[in-house]
């Protein structure tokens, strides 16, 4: 025994591995795009796969060369084609599959540009099924193709026709993204952040045209109603840094942040500079102490600045790190209080009607504070005692806004993306989720009933109810959502009556008083089966009545079919299934042009004629459909 352990415990020359680049990849996946996922989240791997090939076409645009990119998306084959330089031929095997090999090391040529660390392409070779690249420069043209990053055909060069630039296609390897599929919605939003920084581009993406003409104004106009708006849309811009900023009547603030074309979802650097420099200089210009929180209430803003070799806090490039515009340069934040504090200051002067609106904005917000700070008080007081004794969280141990560790924080960063709180109703349903979660990663908030119907009402029923304010307090958006404990946040309720109202009721919460959480991307709907069924030799679980008749075809003679009524009736060994690396979850999100008050007034408001006739329309289409599949 005592020689069987000194063996595990060896540590010499064979304990040392060294991995070629592929195998890297494709072993620490994470490390390089975060995580996997299936595609219902917008931050999946399978979506950076993109962006990390439309980076190089952007990059190329930056640059001065080629006005239009074409994406198409069939199935689960992508390909992308640019019209910049090309790569040039000789290089084309060498830039996908040699890692740290490319032209954004030569800083003359890419100063301000995405992709420095030469692994983009290489990850997505790596970690696609089939892979190919075409480059075409002056007349000729040279292509190679791929499987897992393993190079199976190089083709000579060859005479072309073609427009000088780059054509790659790739699947991605279902090995390591499970029953993944893409949704539209992501990629188009995906696309439209591309053309706001990038005004002129033109993608085209399964034939749809985006363009954008007017930058971040643009894009604010598109994620706001501006039947909603405080004030017309403040756009400044200047070298290196654009600006868009309004005010309307949702809680929280929404701030959307870019950096060389970058979308970073986590902020950064430049996010913070904003944050502080608009509160200092909207201080100084009403020469009023205003509270930051009163300033920054119902703020809908995007930055976007341009950086000298940026530096991110991973590969995945969502939050920037750089201290400074370039190095031995100026700094962020003295960077971006320089131009607001003479941008939008002028443009407070010119235009008074602007300033004495946002004025009457920040003081609404400062007396609805003023009104909620005693009730707060108390709230909070009585969320501290019941986390004290109840158990009402079942935490994780790793949080979306930990620090990383010293070491490993590439992977630390990938599991932090994954980490998820399971939002749940009833003993039997959060005990099951409970003992099959992963402790790591997953917590469970439970529910005691249902929750109480916020529509209309204001953030004072937030602390006045004690299932609305420990859930606050659970995910750590009392301040805002950067704070926020967990990426993602699930709502897991049973498929019936009570678990669609339950749900239904949650959603209003987070759409009235935190809708920042869905429009980023944070918050889904557990998918569970509904069915078991099996015989001797299998299980098949089902999600819905079409995959129950094809699973009892496949079985035959007569399977056992066990129908779950709730979450609780599903054992926690048959619940890991659910939750773990093959979880169904499906995205809440809504769409720019969608109007929330109108969208929670038609559903949760009063209960009008028109809600009545849409209910007995659908219940009859959903009558036809039954009585048709009988048939």
């Amino acid at each position: 025994m005592a020689e069987a352990k000194q063996n595990l415990f060896d540590y010499n020359e064979d304990s040392i591995k060294s991995l070629d680049w592929r195998e890297h990849i494709r072993l620490r996946p994470g490390m390089y795009i975060g995580k996997l996922g299936d595609g219902s989240s917008a931050d999946d791997g399978i979506y950076v796969l993109l962006k990390e090939v439309l980076d190089n076409c952007i990059d190329e645009h930056m640059m001065g060369y080629g006005k239009q990119v074409e994406i198409t998306v069939e199935g689960k084959t992508v390909t992308v084609r640019d019209y910049g330089r090309g790569i040039p031929l000789g290089k084309v095997v060498d830039v996908v599959s040699k890692i740290n090999t490319g032209a954004k090391y030569d800083s003359k040529a890419f100063q301000k540009s995405v992709g420095l660390n030469g692994v983009g392409t290489k990850a997505v070779n790596a970690l696609s099924n089939y892979f190919k690249v075409t480059a075409v420069r002056d007349g000729k043209q040279k292509t190679a193709e791929f499987e897992r990053g393993i190079l199976i055909k190089e083709h000579k060069e060859a005479k072309s026709d073609e427009s000088n630039g780059t054509l790659v296609t790739f699947i991605p390897d279902e090995g390591v993204f499970r029953n993944f599929h893409f949704q539209q919605e992501y990629i188009d939003n995906l696309i439209w952040n591309y053309c706001y920084l990038n005004a002129g581009l033109i993608i085209s993406f399964n034939g749809k045209k985006y363009v954008s003409k007017n930058g971040l104004l643009d894009l604010l106009q598109r994620k706001t109603n501006p039947d909603e708006l405080r004030y017309p849309i403040i756009h400044l811009k200047g070298e290196d840094i654009e600006l868009a900023i309004t005010h309307n009547n949702d809680y929280g603030e929404e701030i959307f942040s870019f950096v060389n074309g970058q979308y970073t979802t986590q902020g950064g650097t430049h996010q913070q500079a904003f944050r502080e420099a608009f509160v200092k200089v909207v201080r100084d210009f009403y020469k009023k102490d205003y509270d930051f929180a009163d300033i920054r209430q119902s703020i809908v803003a995007a930055v976007a600045v341009r950086v000298v070799e940026p530096v991110f806090e991973s590969q995945t490039k969502t939050k920037l790190g750089s201290q400074y515009i370039e190095e031995g340069g100026t700094s962020m934040k003295n960077f971006v209080f320089e131009f607001l504090s003479k941008e939008l200051d002028n443009y407070l002067h010119k235009n008074p009607a602007t300033a004495d609106a946002l004025k009457k904005r920040i003081e609404q917000s400062e007396r609805e504070r003023k009104e909620l700070a005693g009730i707060k008080k108390l709230a909070n007081e009585r969320a501290k005692k019941a986390n004290l004794h109840n158990r009402k969280l079942r935490d994780c141990r790793i949080h979306l806004n930990d620090e990383p560790p010293g070491k490993g924080k590439e992977d630390f960063h990938a599991r932090q993306l994954d980490s998820t709180i399971f939002i749940t109703e009833g003993d039997s349903a959060s005990g099951s989720i409970t003992k099959a979660r992963d402790v790591e990663t997953q917590a469970v908030f439970s529910l005691r009933g249902k929750p109480l119907n916020c529509f209309g009402l204001t953030k004072k029923v937030v602390y006045e109810n004690e299932e609305f304010n420990l859930l606050q307090h659970a995910l750590n958006i009392e301040e805002g959502i950067e704070g926020l404990r967990y990426n993602n946040i699930v709502v897991a309720t049973d498929a019936d009556v009570d678990g669609m109202h339950i749900r239904l009721l949650l959603l209003t919460f987070f759409l009235q008083f935190f809708p920042d959480l869905v429009k980023n991307g944070h918050v889904y709907i557990l998918e569970t089966p509904l069915f078991r069924v099996r015989n001797k030799q299998e299980t098949i679980y089902c999600y819905d009545e079409v995959e129950k008749q094809a699973a009892a075809k496949k079985l035959g003679s007569k399977p056992e079919i066990t129908r779950f009524k709730g979450l609780g009736e599903i054992s926690p060994d048959e619940f890991v299934k659910f939750i773990s690396s093959d979880m169904r979850k499906q995205p809440v999100m809504v769409m720019p042009e969608t109007h929330l008050q109108q969208l929670l007034e038609y559903y949760m408001g009063k209960n009008t004629q028109e809600r009545q006739e849409f209910i007995i329309d659908n219940l009859r289409v959903e009558i036809d459909l039954a009585e048709g599949e009988s048939k």
